[in-house]
């Protein structure tokens, strides 16, 4: 399969968001959604009216080499990733950013649709969440699944969500 910026039309967003909302709903986790025109980076975010309070967030799907270990690591969407910081804190020796073909495989979403949510899609468990400090206590936006929709959730209310899962997660350092 090839991948560009955008998803393949058979993708149902849909049905993508629909299962995040009832994790959600079973958890009763309080949340508002807006739907808008598809958006592929954090470039398009910002210049997309999302009329919802929260910190712009983006998610971001690295791996180890030998591809034995993989985070999905939640940042603002005005910080960039520092990988190699972020490896010693987890202590790799290097970590990449994970292929499409990877995301498909760990969290079933396609480049664009990543989020914190594609969790409920990795049934072994094997993504492990790391999260931006300055996150923590916010209220955050991040896309359902589905890059033509955003959902504001509280942050208590994510690692709910996380937990319920079943995934761990860690906080980064500054």
């Amino acid at each position: 399969m090839t991948y560009s910026r955008c998803i393949p039309t058979d993708y149902d967003t849909d049905r993508a968001a629909q299962a995040v909302h009832q994790v959600l709903d079973e958890l009763k986790i309080n949340y508002a959604e807006v739907q808008h025109a598809p958006i592929f980076t954090v470039e398009q975010a910002k210049t997309t009216h999302i009329n919802l309070p929260g910190l712009g967030c983006k998610s971001i799907l690295l791996r180890t080499k030998k591809r034995d270990y993989y985070a999905l690591v939640l940042l603002r969407d005005d910080r960039r990733a520092n990988t190699k910081a972020i490896a010693q804190q987890v202590d790799c020796a290097h970590l990449s950013f994970a292929s499409p073909d990877e995301l498909m495989e760990h969290l079933g979403l396609y480049p664009g649709t990543v989020s914190p949510f594609g969790i409920i899609n990795d049934h072994n468990n094997t993504v492990k969440i790391l999260i931006d400090p300055t996150l923590v206590d916010e209220q955050l936006l991040f896309h359902p699944n589905a890059n033509n929709r955003t959902i504001s959730i509280a942050y208590s209310d994510l690692i709910k969500f996380i937990v319920h899962t079943g995934h761990s997660y860690q906080i980064l350092q500054q």
